[in-house]
């Protein structure tokens, strides 16, 4: 089977998540989407993520009628902070039958190389990175120069992120006088 790893710390998971791995399902080469939910994340600061417990259950709430996405906490039982590259070693040891995939968005891309083992994961998965912004003729360039690397120009846009919705849940609760006093 052809399994897609689209990792994330989905804090809060949303319908941009929901909606990219139902796309990929329906109109890749992949057979599964496997939203990996990351307990922590590397790159981002440990104190802003809500429990792993509640994201884990979100997710799989959130993508319960949908075929062919799955919700997976495999990282929860791995070394932190999770690393892709040691997640990809460890699928491939426990499932040798699959051949997995690495799904991640264009702000993901820009940063590979702060990643641990990039060029390991490059050499060894295909990478789909999804066209989060504004998509350049430079970003074309560069995504065709990488053959195990595909931009999927196709997929809806979806403008939300996870950032932003914390910040509008952040805000609204300022704006609550209960908030304000305390309570």
């Amino acid at each position: 089977m052809r399994i897609a790893i689209f990792g994330g710390s989905f804090n809060p998971i949303h319908y941009g998540h929901v909606g990219l791995a139902k796309w990929v399902a329906e109109h890749t080469d992949v057979d599964e989407v496997w939203l990996m939910v990351t307990p922590n994340s590397p790159l981002k600061a440990e104190g802003l993520l809500d429990d792993e417990q509640r994201r884990l259950e979100a997710a799989k709430k959130a993508v319960e009628d949908i075929p062919n996405v799955v919700v997976s906490d495999f990282e929860f039982n791995l070394p932190r902070p999770s690393f892709t590259a040691n997640t990809l070693k460890e699928l491939k040891k426990a499932y040798p039958e699959h051949t997995f995939l690495l799904l991640i968005g264009q702000d993901n891309w820009a940063i590979r190389t702060r990643w641990r083992e990039w060029g390991y994961i490059e050499r060894h998965f295909r990478v789909l990175v999804y066209p989060r912004g504004k998509q350049t003729p430079e970003l074309r360039n560069e995504i065709k120069m990488h053959k195990s690397v595909k931009l999927l120009e196709n997929a809806p846009l979806f403008d939300v992120s996870s950032t932003q919705l914390r910040e509008q849940k952040a805000a609204s609760r300022l704006a609550d006088p209960f908030f304000q006093r305390g309570y």
